[in-house]
This record gives structure tokens, C-alpha cells and sequence, in this order.
């Protein structure tokens, strides 16, 4: 069965997480995916935050799965010429360099484009076109200057970022779903195109509700949504919500039996107005089905605080899972807090794919991430990252190189 991608190949220029994010995507759906890297040094992660010396680190391996790796110095002479090969036999050249690297290499766009008219060039960003484009951004620093983390924590405490990388690997989904759309546009048009995703928009993207909720809060001055609804005063933006949903559907963590002991005996409980009769029965307050201060979504506003504290003297004589099983018999929404020990050893993520089982020749076996996008007709195999400069011979023979030329390559350490 041929894969959804086989057939185009990727020039791969990126390193750390947020441009292999992207390129390992494309390399799940079968896209030939040719990661360039520092003869000797490789990708910086290689050696970041090793749990076993000398041996490439989770952080790299779970990063670069289905890629082929070469060692090229495209400081040389002889480095740019297997560069302009390699930009004329790929679809696309994907790279997270600070602003204006690949200028200063000699492959501005008007360049590539001479070289390969039809090649997508796209490229991860810290910030978009502005007073800091030219500013390097982390994780942590997209997350705050695209306004996750003004909105995420509680009233009383700072910002806060979140454990889910959603500078990093979410600018590389976005970008992925960029390339994919010039790709379809290339059909049409027979030309490539720059593809651009920068941080801040990626993580504003991910958190336009709270871009909705500025907007209702300079109109009404109130979010009836938010905790701090009715007992405190509004300021001109929208503030940090704890663990409220801050939509339609009011929701909050609560405490299960254990909690006491186990940092991640809680749940997340959801108050959806479909289902706030077998609420009241589960927890054994009928009389809130038929009462005028509960019996409505807005009256209910007013109590939510009183309502999840009666609800969790329920939840605080269940665990987690007995909760959720009572719960799911009523269609009523709720999730347990998994902590990343329970999702490594769940079969059903096992099963589906999404947690993976990879053997390394040097590393041995590891645990990562598969991909989360099930194709019926394309399912992926997620094959172990590459080691440093493991397919430049491969690749280089690929190119037209004869032996002789790659010798000489290698002895001038231009590979």
C-alpha cells in the first residue's frame, strides 16, 4: 500500500523541535525527508538532555523518526554545489534558522526559486513581519508573547506556561498543513512558493477563544464563564480562568479518592445543561433539577463554585476511573487527569498506534509519540531517527556523485 506522500522529497534544514516537528509529520505520511546536518555535530538535541551517554537523546530520536540523515559543510565550495543538487531533486526545503540565514548561505528565495521553480520553501519563525522579526523566540516565549500565557493559571498567581508545547510543535503542525496546501497549489499553478509560520501566530491561532473572550469583555465588562464571575471585578483583558473551561459548558478539576497521596487523582468534570438532571441524581441532589437558583445554565452561573464543591464530595469517594465509568453510563463529560506514566503503558494508545515502541542500534528500545493522524489507506510505520550522517553516501549516489567524487568529498571533509 503506497504511502499519502510517497514520491515527494523534503529538504529538511530545520533542528531542535519546531521545524522537525513538521518534517517528521510529512515523514509519517511517506514523504523521502533528507535532514542536513554539521558533520561531527548534527542537530543540537542530539546531545541535549541525554539520559545515556554518547548515545543520541530522546529528545532528538523522538523528533526525527523516518528521516534519512547527511553530513554536508554548505560553507564550502564544493558543500554548496550538493546543495544546489539537492534543492533541484527535492519539492520542498522546510528550515527554522534565525531570520535571514539562508540569505547570508546564498540561497535567498530568488535563488532557489532560479534553481528550482516549483520548489515550496517554508519556514518557522519566531515572530511575523514587524518591530521583532528579527528576535529569537523558545517555546516558553511564544507562549507568552502569543497570549497563552496571560490567560493560563489562577487569578491570584502570575502567568503560567503550559507543559504542552504548543510554540514549538504546534508552529510545526501549522506549518506542515502550509506546505501540504502549497503542494496541492503547485498542481494548478506548476510554481512553489514561501510558506511561513511564525510562533506567535501559531499559539495566538491555538488560543482564539481567549481572543473571543476579550472582545465579549470590552462589550459587556463581565464573562459569567470565568471564576471570578460574580464575586470580583473585571479589568480590561481576560484574565486567567484556573481550570474553568471558560465556554458554554462550565467545567473544573476535581479532587478523586486518593488525591491526598497521588498528585493525579483528579478529574475533569463538565456541568453540560444536557445532562444537569442525571448531574443532580448521580450526586444525589434531585431537588437542584427542579430548583429556580440551579434548574437553568444562567441561573446556574451564580453557583458554580457551591455546585463543583458539592460535586466533588461525590468524586472524593471515587477514584478517577470508578468516577468515570459511573459518569459515561450517563453521557455526562468528564476526563481523567492521565499522568505521562499512565499514557506510556495504556494499551489502547499502544493499540492505535499513538504511543509506539521503537528499537535503536544504539539506544536500544524507547518509547515516542506515533503519529496522531490515522489515514485508513496510509497507516504509518514510525521507523527509528537516523544516525549522524548515516545516509549521506546514499543520498550523495542519489545525486549523480560517483564513488571517487564522494571520497573526495569526504576527504576535503566537505562530508
Amino acid at each position: 500500500m503506497s504511502k499519502a506522500l510517497e514520491g515527494y522529497r523534503i529538504l529538511d534544514f530545520t533542528h531542535v523541535q519546531s521545524g522537525p516537528t513538521c518534517t517528521q509529520l510529512l515523514a509519517w505520511f511517506g514523504a523521502d525527508v533528507i535532514k542536513v546536518e554539521k558533520a561531527g555535530e548534527g542537530d543540537a538535541t542530539r546531545a541535549q538532555l541525554r539520559d545515556i551517554p554518547g548515545v543520541d537523546s530522546l529528545y532528538f530520536t523522538m523528533l526525527n523518526h523516518n528521516k534519512r540523515s547527511i553530513c554536508v559543510d554548505t560553507k564550502t565550495a564544493q558543500g554548496k554545489e550538493v546543495l544546489e543538487r539537492l534543492i533541484r531533486h527535492c519539492d520542498v526545503l522546510v528550515e527554522n534558522f534565525a531570520p535571514g540565514a539562508l540569505d547570508r548561505m546564498g540561497f535567498s528565495w530568488e535563488r532557489i526559486h532560479e534553481l528550482n521553480p516549483r520548489m515550496v520553501v517554508a519556514s518557522v519563525k519566531g515572530f511575523g513581519p514587524g518591530p521583532y522579526a528579527d528576535c529569537k523566540v523558545y517555546e516558553n516565549v511564544a507562549q507568552c508573547a502569543g497570549g497563552a500565557a496571560s490567560t493560563t493559571g489562577f487569578d491570584d498567581g502570575p502567568p503560567m506556561v503550559t507543559g504542552a508545547q504548543i510554540g514549538d510543535s504546534g508552529t510545526g503542525l501549522h506549518l506542515a498543513l502550509g506546505i501540504l496546501a502549497a503542494l496541492l497549489q503547485r498542481q494548478n499553478t506548476g510554481r512553489g512558493q514561501k510558506v511561513l509560520a511564525p510562533m506567535q501566530d501559531a499559539v495566538l491561532n491555538l488560543c482564539r477563544v481567549k481572543l473571543r473572550d476579550q472582545q465579549r469583555l470590552e462589550r459587556n465588562h463581565v464573562l459569567k464563564e470565568y471564576p471570578q464571575y460574580p464575586d470580583s471585578r473585571f479589568g480590561s483583558s481576560v484574565p486567567r480562568a484556573g481550570n474553568a473551561s471558560g465556554g458554554g459548558q462550565p467545567g473544573s478539576i476535581l479532587k478523586c479518592k486518593g488525591w491526598e497521596t497521588d498528585p493525579n487523582a483528579y478529574i475533569y468534570f463538565i456541568t453540560q445543561a444536557a445532562v444537569w438532571p442525571a448531574v443532580c441524581r448521580v450526586i444525589g441532589e434531585e431537588g437542584w433539577i427542579t430548583d429556580g437558583a440551579y434548574a437553568t445554565p444562567e441561573a446556574r452561573l451564580l453557583h458554580l463554585k457551591p455546585i463543583f464543591a458539592r460535586i466533588e464530595q461525590w468524586t472524593m469517594t471515587k477514584t478517577k476511573f470508578e468516577a468515570m465509568e459511573i459518569l459515561n453510563e450517563y453521557d455526562i463529560p468528564c476526563g481523567p487527569i492521565l499522568s505521562m506514566q499512565e499514557i506510556a503503558h495504556e494499551p489502547a494508545l499502544r493499540a492505535s498506534g499513538t504511543v509506539v515502541e521503537v528499537d535503536h542500534p544504539v539506544r536500544g528500545k524507547y518509547l515516542t509519540v506515533g503519529n496522531p493522524i490515522k489515514l485508513s489507506d496510509s497507516p504509518t510505520e514510525v521507523r527509528r531517527s537516523p544516525l549522524l550522517g548515516e545516509h549521506t553516501d546514499e543520498v550523495l549516489t542519489q545525486l549523480g556523485y560517483g564513488p571517487e567524487q564522494i571520497d573526495a568529498l569526504r576527504a576535503q571533509r566537505v562530508i
